[in-house]
């Protein structure tokens, strides 16, 4: 299991779900409609390392955040 966390505005609880790549928790999570809104304005970590491919290969344990753009001052 891979754990997904939601960060900033997103506002949704933390998922773990069965992956073997970054690509497959896109296609999953392009199948809910409150997240697939962010997917493409996000930037994505796997254990607090930015990346920008979806062939990133993941194992059991691993944490992918979801990082949607913020504004502050």
């Amino acid at each position: 299991m891979v754990k997904v966390e939601f960060l900033g505005p997103i506002g949704k609880e933390p998922m773990e779900i069965e992956a073997k790549t970054l690509a497959d928790v896109a296609a999953r999570l392009k199948e809910d409609p409150e997240v697939a809104k962010w997917l493409e304005q996000s930037a994505v970590a796997v254990n607090d390392t930015m990346v920008k491919s979806l062939d990133i290969p993941l194992k059991e344990g691993d944490r992918v955040s979801l990082l949607p753009p913020v504004c502050g001052g």
